[in-house]
């Protein structure tokens, strides 16, 4: 058995679209706070998970010496090797030393770069 077609509630749906009473701006509204909410919800999702994926890519940690991967330790849990901390605290490489650049000179010499004579390597 076929249903009808609800033409009844069709062409007042319809009459509340195009005349809006205070009902009608009221169903409006709700719906453009859904569509608001469907389209603004996933960017404020994407930009926390960038920022929690930022935030627990610098927590984690590779073992110079066995290599394994671990999450915010100061020991390889598999060989207890002590990952290397920077003057701060946080682990980090400390192979360079830190340098205070307002104590620092850097001597450069200016050096003649011959050209080339462009008309005679043509010929």
């Amino acid at each position: 058995m076929q249903r009808s077609i609800p033409w009844l509630w069709i062409v007042l749906g319809g009459l509340l679209l195009l005349a809006p009473g205070a009902i009608g701006r009221l169903l409006l509204d709700v719906a453009e706070g859904l569509t608001f909410l469907l389209v603004v919800l996933p960017l404020l999702a994407a930009g926390a998970g960038l920022i929690a994926w930022q935030v627990l890519k610098r927590r984690v940690h590779a073992c110079e010496a066995c290599g394994v991967t671990s999450f915010a330790t100061d020991v390889c849990p598999a060989c207890g090797t002590l990952y290397p901390t920077d003057s701060s605290g946080s682990p980090g490489s400390t192979d360079a030393p830190a340098i205070d650049a307002r104590n620092v000179t850097i001597n450069v010499d200016a050096v003649e770069v011959p050209t080339v004579d462009r008309q005679k390597s043509s010929n």
